[in-house]
């Protein structure tokens, strides 16, 4: 197979002064790395208002995720910048709260569910392959937008049972745009130790954080009310479930502005972060024939005698491994904070209560004593004896431990779905200048966009 380095910001040559680093992480949270980064096991940089950890060395990476989450809490940087869209979610929410929202969600997740809103998902794929038919795939198609809108929809049928419009994909696609880049500067700022209300940052977010709100408010609303005027519900989408939850321990239930934080996580982990690696996939498989030509058999196959259904899904095996190797090398999320609650001793570094602990998930999916060949596009290394051991200490695209993605699951049928669905009708090819700029503020995206040619299989 054609070996294939994609795209990855420049590493400085050697360790740059931290306020330099600051700085130069004001717009990327990967740019300030250097050479070194993806050798290390822990380095740390030292703010005035706080100190901040780089761990990489796996046996601490699991001790940080797997450990008593009230040990390691989610750090408050998150809360800073998502809390506008997400409230007391359960994303970034810690203690008690957390694990009672965990008891809540938890049902909705499992695999009886998966397997039930597999459908929802195909009618997605199916009305994406459509628009493309009708002209929203051609020479040069903006496949980063097309993958907001594919994967918007899926959340919205599986939440809401509901479709989601080009005009609200294109909205939430500039909308997140605009709020992540405001809400990253706000974070960046926090660690300098400069107070919220200083943050010009934050509330420039607000109006942009307040129209995704509504878009999601706005179906809860709808169906509280019919819920109230004794209306037929659907009974198999997510809201459904998430109205009806009930904490074992309490008998609580969500109020209707939980419902909205809860939903907003799903809504972003759902769509934004799939979004991101499925953009991200599409431009390596275009640029890597041999992978291409194998996923298309493989959809041919699947989709010969007639619709894609949840039993096929374990033909799809080679389009499943290319998704984990786009998520290796993209992963939606690049950094993983923890705040250290309590004293902590770790490699020779007494780490003080407040300090914030960065797990990478870029670092641990690029680190060279993990992987072989770790900046080359390998989908084949999946089946390599020598690769689950990789996988075991560095793979962790969602998390791991107590607060390991609950939607991991669902993002992995839902990514094969969408690849197989385009593999199945499309040859995807670069477009000629077009390379991407890797960029991470509250996840990873393209700088420039993802751009490719796409053309109609015979």
């Amino acid at each position: 197979m054609t070996a294939f380095v994609p795209p990855k910001p420049p590493t400085n040559p050697k360790k740059l002064n931290p306020l330099v680093r600051f700085f130069k992480s004001f717009n990327c949270s990967i740019r300030p790395l250097y050479e070194r980064s993806y050798k290390m096991k822990m380095g740390d940089v030292r703010l005035p208002g706080r100190t901040m950890y780089f761990v990489n060395q796996p046996e601490l990476v699991n001790e940080i995720l797997q450990a008593d989450v009230d040990r390691f809490p989610k750090s408050d940087l998150m809360s800073t910048m998502l809390e506008l869209i997400l409230g007391q979610s359960i994303f970034n929410s810690n203690g008690d709260l957390w694990r009672q929202q965990r008891r809540m969600m938890d049902p909705a997740f499992d695999i009886t569910r998966i397997k039930s809103i597999f459908p929802l998902m195909r009618e997605a794929a199916d009305a994406m392959a459509q628009r493309f038919d009708e002209g929203a795939a051609g020479p040069d198609t903006a496949i980063d937008l097309e993958m907001t809108h594919v994967t918007a929809d899926v959340i919205f049928r599986t939440i809401y049972s509901q479709p989601f419009s080009r005009e609200d994909a294109e909205a939430i696609f500039e909308n997140f745009e605009h709020f992540q880049q405001l809400a990253w500067l706000h974070g960046v700022w926090s660690l300098a130790g400069v107070p919220h209300w200083l943050s010009v940052g934050k509330w420039r977010a607000k109006k942009y954080a307040a129209r995704i709100r509504e878009l999601l408010h706005r179906p809860v609303r709808q169906r509280l009310a019919a819920i109230q005027q004794g209306e037929e519900i659907p009974e198999g989408d997510l809201l459904t479930s998430f109205i009806r939850a009930r904490d074992p321990e309490t008998g609580k239930v969500f109020t209707e502005e939980e419902l909205v934080d809860q939903i907003g996580i799903m809504f972003l982990a759902g769509h934004e972060t799939s979004a991101s690696a499925l953009a991200w996939a599409l431009y390596l498989i275009a640029n890597v024939p041999e992978v291409q030509e194998r996923m298309q058999a493989e959809a041919d196959a699947v989709f010969a005698d007639g619709p894609i259904e949840f039993a096929k899904m374990k033909r799809l095996g080679f389009t499943r491994d290319v998704f984990r190797e786009a998520l290796r090398l993209y992963p939606p999320v690049t950094f993983v904070p923890r705040d250290a609650a309590q004293p902590e001793h770790m490699r020779k570094k007494d780490i003080l209560p407040g300090a914030i602990l960065f797990v990478s998930p870029w670092l641990m999916h690029r680190h060279v004593d993990h992987w072989d060949d770790p900046d080359v596009f390998d989908p084949g290394r999946y089946k390599r004896k020598e690769t689950k051991e990789s996988e075991r200490k560095a793979y962790l695209p969602f998390s791991k431990g107590p607060r390991v993605c609950l939607g991991a699951a669902f993002a992995l049928q839902e990514a094969v779905i969408i690849l197989a669905t385009i593999m199945r009708d499309w040859t995807v090819n670069p477009v000629e200048g077009h390379v991407p700029k890797p960029i991470s503020r509250l996840t990873l995206r393209s700088e420039n966009g993802i751009r490719l040619q796409m053309e109609r299989r015979r």
